[in-house]
């Protein structure tokens, strides 16, 4: 009876140790890793730049704080027009941005952002996920020594700040506007003088006149720049995105080198705040613009001539670069039949049930 209490004592003190030994080794066979994200956003902005921040720290949750990514706010380590190569060339090993801000260095990097009169959010996520748009984007990526991740969208824009009625497409020639990417390559056709300034030069820009109209994101963004201000006429939709897409690119190195579990956690914390931040996006953007309203600000729509004008131009820039670039005309065939199959099925059912039920539940 002693022996067998002996033997049952024993083996539980060696069940102990065995658990306590095992710990160091698994903490041991987990190596401490520290990145640096950059970003394009100013720290202000919680749901874009807040979104930058919490993937990091769920990174780290997931791997018992081992995987430590700390992210900055746009240009605190290098100028914003910079992010890529920064990542590229390992200055920093990830960042925080929209692809089309790059499109000066690949104009097919517009896709993994999202292309004007595009696909919406839940397209584009099908199309990468199913539609063979993340294999593609990935085997472009792959030329700079990056790999593309998707971690957000912000939805539908708004057409962004006028200090002056757009009534026809006339009223565009000669504008100087903040935008960028494909947006303002294709509003350059219609007249406009694109500009690409950071967020926090953007309203001085308007309030000194240097600058006749701004786009930014959307009303919970804009308000806190204050952009209702000084441009007091805010028009939609922003039709230079069908969503604006988030990416965050990584150097390919510095993934190689991450244990399984670090890469799964950082997939995981990606894809949930793909989900995350466009549900922020409309939780807070109908009461920040009820209050741009309030204060002031004139909601107008873009005049049917001056969309037209904008879907041609924008069909008329695909041929271009098509034509040019052979990245840009290895990706768009498919992405283009993707688009058509999609629109197809939402003008059926989703659109048909949309265009109802927001004219009934906003009726007075």
């Amino acid at each position: 009876m002693q022996r067998r209490k002996f033997l049952t004592g024993a083996a539980s003190i060696s069940g102990v140790g065995l658990s306590t030994l095992a710990v160091p080794a698994i903490a041991q066979s987990s190596p401490a890793v520290k990145w640096r994200m950059s970003t394009s956003w100013p720290k202000s902005l919680d749901t874009i730049y807040g979104s930058a921040d919490e993937l990091c720290k769920r990174v780290s949750a997931l791997t018992d704080g081992k995987f430590d990514i700390r992210a900055f706010p746009g240009g605190e380590i290098v100028p914003v027009p910079q992010n890529m190569d920064a990542v590229g060339n390992g200055t920093v090993e990830c960042n925080h941005v929209l692809s089309t801000f790059y499109v000066g260095k690949n104009t097919a990097l517009a896709f993994d952002t999202g292309l004007s009169f595009g696909m919406n959010a839940r397209q584009h996520n099908s199309w990468l996920l199913y539609g063979g748009g993340m294999p593609a984007l990935r085997k472009l990526y792959a030329k700079y020594g990056i790999m593309n991740f998707t971690c957000g969208n912000v939805g539908v824009q708004m057409g962004g700040w006028f200090r002056k009625e757009i009534k026809t497409v006339a009223d565009l020639k000669g504008l100087k506007m903040r935008i960028g990417g494909i947006g303002g390559m294709v509003m350059s056709k219609l007249g406009v003088v694109p500009q690409q300034i950071p967020a926090g030069d953007i309203y001085s820009a308007l309030e000194k006149g240097t600058m006749d109209a701004s786009e930014w994101i959307g009303p919970y963004d804009d308000e806190k720049l204050g952009l209702n201000k000084v441009a007091p006429f805010y028009y939609a939709p922003g039709w230079w995105e069908g969503s604006a897409s988030i990416t965050t690119m990584v150097n390919q190195k510095a993934y190689d080198a991450l244990p399984p579990l670090y890469k799964a956690a950082f997939d995981v914390a990606c894809n949930e705040q793909n989900l995350k931040m466009l549900a922020h996006y409309d939780a807070v953007n109908p009461g920040a613009l009820r209050k741009l309203i309030a204060a002031g600000a004139q909601l107008r729509y873009f005049p049917r001539d001056v969309m037209d004008a904008s879907y041609n131009a924008s069909q008329e820039l695909w041929t271009e670069l098509t034509q040019k670039n052979p990245d840009f005309a290895a990706i768009f065939p498919e992405w283009k039949k993707y688009q058509q199959e999609e629109a197809s099925w939402f003008r059926i059912a989703e659109s048909s049930l949309d265009n109802y039920t927001f004219a009934a539940v906003t009726r007075r």
